[in-house]
């Protein structure tokens, strides 16, 4: 699903509970609850960090400093490691 059909479907479903003042609180609160979530989760980037950090990376390797492994038992160790 394309998030142009996410968006609508979720227009869709507002205008709905839009008209029921319970389902209208009930959804607040859930959607209060997600970006709390969010919020709290360090490992949730947008796409702009997370492409920023790809770009980092790929400088780092051009510079040498890229780490490589030749067994997934090396890349296993050093992950542990972590």
């Amino acid at each position: 699903m394309t998030a142009i059909q996410m968006n609508a479907e979720l227009l869709r479903n507002m205008s709905i509970i839009a008209e029921d003042d319970n389902l209208l609180k009930r959804a607040a609160k859930y959607m209060r609850k997600l970006v709390a979530e969010k919020e709290a989760d360090p490992t949730l980037l947008s796409k702009e960090e997370f492409f920023a950090r790809v770009e980092k990376a790929e400088q780092q390797i051009a510079n040498g400093k890229g780490i490589t492994f030749t067994n997934r038992d090396d890349m296993n160790n050093w992950l542990n490691s972590l």
